[in-house]
């Protein structure tokens, strides 16, 4: 995928979209019963009338207030779908979440914060209809984040581009509409460490970009610390590349020639000029970088290791609590019965 300016698609690739289609916002939350109501305020009036609607907020183990929120809002309206994850499992866990129970034709995914402006909803929605699967935002302005995290995201960009054969376009988050076929491609991917970036940009399809400037949070603080943050950039490079060990492997291999030929340099002056007492401080240095070389390594080997025991335990990528709806089943439509916010029966769905 590219974030370039679109081609047009050949007329057998326009595939034919359902009128109206039914369009599930993807919206993951974690501490955010500040912005809940402003991104409502923000959102109800960009639902149009030629699609349904359905939101699914996928809480992901909040402490405050969120769930509260949640399901206050969805007793006013009946296109709030609260999923509510036993605990905190993390973004990625919570959109995977958000992907495998969303019923829409299309899937829109976007934060809660409105640093991605649901105004962009309607030119997805018109790029998607033109036959696109795919259609992201791209930020062209970034200038609402500090000057680090700007700095540290294009060095990232450069080297994930540079280690690994997927083709993820820079300055791309999660902002992005997915074709329900997308989604049940992304629903095949089993992997337990996920960086979600790089599944979409995996998964292909037709693809194309919306540019737009990247505004500050509408309210409350970033749930994203530096540690936070590099960990996810670890999953990134680590999930979709093996580059890191290669690299250690011809870096040992370097230093190992470069030992032999010192050997023999030494050995050759050794008979040459006679037996010298090598000084103590050279010693130390090689020491130091053979220990230091040897520690490097091993810490990127555990790296993949780790992951490789996380996976072969086969764990749950996530638990629901359950999943909360203002819509009735299918029997109880029959039946006439009236919508309330009920428990569905999924406590216990995972993936």
């Amino acid at each position: 995928m590219r974030a370039d300016a679109p081609q047009p698609l050949p007329a057998q690739m326009r595939r034919k979209r359902p009128a109206p289609p039914l369009v599930s916002l993807v919206v993951p939350v974690f501490n955010e019963e500040d912005v809940i109501p402003v991104f409502l305020d923000r959102v109800r009036p960009l639902l149009s009338s030629d699609a349904e609607w359905e939101i699914l907020f996928i809480n992901d183990g909040s402490r405050d207030r969120t769930l509260e929120v949640l399901f206050a809002s969805a007793e006013k309206d009946p296109r709030i779908v609260v999923l509510n994850l036993s605990r905190n499992f993390g973004k990625e866990a919570a959109l995977t979440a958000g992907i495998d129970h969303a019923r829409g034709d299309a899937l829109v995914i976007l934060d809660v914060d409105l640093q991605d402006p649901p105004e962009l909803i309607g030119d997805f929605l018109a790029r998607w209809r033109e036959g696109y699967d795919v259609v992201y935002g791209v930020r062209v302005d970034r200038s609402s984040d500090t000057f680090l995290k700007r700095f540290m995201a294009a060095a990232y960009y450069r080297v994930f581009g540079a280690l690994t054969e997927t083709p993820m376009p820079p300055n791309v988050g999660d902002f992005r509409l997915i074709d329900r076929r997308v989604a049940e491609a992304l629903r095949q991917l089993p992997e337990r460490n996920r960086f979600m970036k790089g599944l979409f940009a995996w998964v292909g399809f037709p693809a194309c970009a919306v540019p737009y400037v990247r505004p500050k949070r509408a309210a409350g603080a970033t749930k994203f610390r530096f540690r936070r943050l590099w960990n996810f950039a670890l999953d990134g490079i680590v999930g979709f590349s093996a580059a890191p060990i290669k690299i250690w492997t011809y870096l040992g291999l370097s230093v190992g020639a470069a030992a032999a030929i010192y050997a023999g340099f030494i050995a050759i002056k050794t008979m040459i000029e006679g037996v010298e007492v090598p000084g103590y401080a050279s010693t130390m240095i090689a020491i130091l970088l053979a220990c230091a070389l040897q520690l490097v390594s091993t810490g990127i080997l555990g790296e993949y290791v780790g992951r490789l025991f996380t996976e072969v335990k086969h764990r749950p990528i996530y638990l629901l609590e359950g999943l909360y709806t203002h819509a009735p089943d299918a029997d109880g439509a029959e039946r006439g019965e009236a919508a309330t916010l009920i428990p569905k029966d999924q406590s216990t769905a995972s993936r």
